[in-house]
């Protein structure tokens, strides 16, 4: 079975046609696409691309209803399309994506693959929220996850790698959006994300975890929701720490030039990230494997070593030489060690054909 696998992110669209062993017959990314009723780059791919037998759709949030892969109909789109203000930089972006690929390939099935559906395995202490039970009850606030397909198959393919069972995996999925996963035997148990993606570790441009109570003082003080929403998602994480812009390599960079900011971001980035690899192990009670992976840990060799040197009680032990020679679905630790550290590439597109397959089947 040929899946053609869309993915739709905040301003990207990736399209990549799988068969049936997962070998890539053709892909083409487009970093700036409007999304929309903009059917022509999708078009313009599967005039050169081989038939597809069905379609897999990445979408970011599934509420609590869509907790597995789902054929997609008229009903489920709005179902979907319900669930945007719980995310609403990504599930417009994949709203139009499905809606595209069914103009274009109306004759072949659809499934919906949900983000948040991994992480449906996690224990009622994991995922509800402290607040009053009249909010949960009328709202559903729960801790969601994100990132899920992507701690689905690193989790996976870690522990394939390393040739074992039931391990106790931390998974760190580390973009521009960055996630923790704990995954105890291919099931995940806790995650750093929460209700939305903009909770958890600090990222390009979402500040993470903050005190709510400081929020509210914000508003308090006259700070506009509006203006509230826009700085925690797009002018906060690295970006407000450094000033220099949400993209690492651009914070590294001022960083090497002695820019103080720069070099506060990269250590509260540190910070933050150790702290919640620290968080997720104790969840799980122990660790097995530390998984690296999206742009940022598959690339950044140095912060890889950094995030490992604050970690030695745990048994993480990196190999400096390993480290350093651009790994890719390898391992870095040193032999020995009580962790086996692992780059792995993220492989969202595998997954989501996977889910695929296995629903229609």
């Amino acid at each position: 079975m040929n899946v053609l696998v869309v993915n739709a992110g905040s301003s990207s669209l990736k399209l990549r046609v799988l068969g049936g062993d997962d070998e890539v017959l053709a892909e083409t990314t487009l970093e700036r696409w409007s999304g929309g009723d903009e059917t022509g780059p999708l078009e313009d791919f599967l005039q050169d691309a081989p038939d597809v037998d069905a379609v897999g759709h990445r979408v970011v949030h599934g509420g609590p209803e869509f907790t597995e892969a789902t054929a997609v109909d008229d009903d489920v789109r709005s179902g979907i399309e319900g669930l945007t203000g719980l995310a609403p930089l990504h599930q417009p972006r994949a709203l139009a994506g499905i809606d595209a690929a069914r103009r274009l390939l109306p004759g072949v099935p659809h499934v919906a693959c949900f983000d948040t559906a991994f992480h449906t395995t996690m224990s009622a202490a994991a995922t509800t929220y402290a607040v009053p039970a009249a909010w949960r009850r009328r709202w559903d606030l729960r801790r969601y996850g994100f990132h899920g397909l992507s701690h689905a198959y690193a989790s996976r393919r870690a522990a394939g790698l390393a040739g074992t069972t039931g391990a106790r995996v931390v998974n760190c999925h580390l973009g521009s959006g960055a996630s923790l996963a704990a995954v105890a035997d291919g099931r995940s148990v806790d995650t750093t994300m929460g209700f939305t993606p903009l909770a958890g570790l600090v990222m390009a441009t979402r500040s993470g975890d903050v005190d709510p109570g400081l929020l509210v003082w914000l508003q308090r003080a006259g700070l506009a929701l509006d203006d509230l929403e826009d700085g925690l998602e797009h002018h906060a994480g690295l970006a407000g720490l450094s000033e220099v812009g949400g993209d690492l390599r651009d914070v590294r960079d001022a960083a090497g030039k002695g820019d103080e900011q720069a070099l506060l971001a990269l250590r509260v980035y540190v910070h933050r990230l150790r702290q919640g690899i620290a968080a997720m192990t104790a969840s799980l009670g122990g660790l097995d494997l530390l998984v690296f992976t999206g742009g940022v840990g598959e690339h950044d060799a140095e912060l890889r070593a950094d995030t490992a040197a604050g970690l030695g009680f745990l048994g993480v032990d990196l190999d400096t030489r390993l480290n350093a020679e651009d790994p890719r679905d390898a391992r870095i630790s040193r032999d020995g060690s009580d962790v086996e550290v692992w780059v792995l590439e993220a492989r969202e597109d595998v997954e989501i054909a996977a889910q695929t397959r296995a629903l229609l089947h």
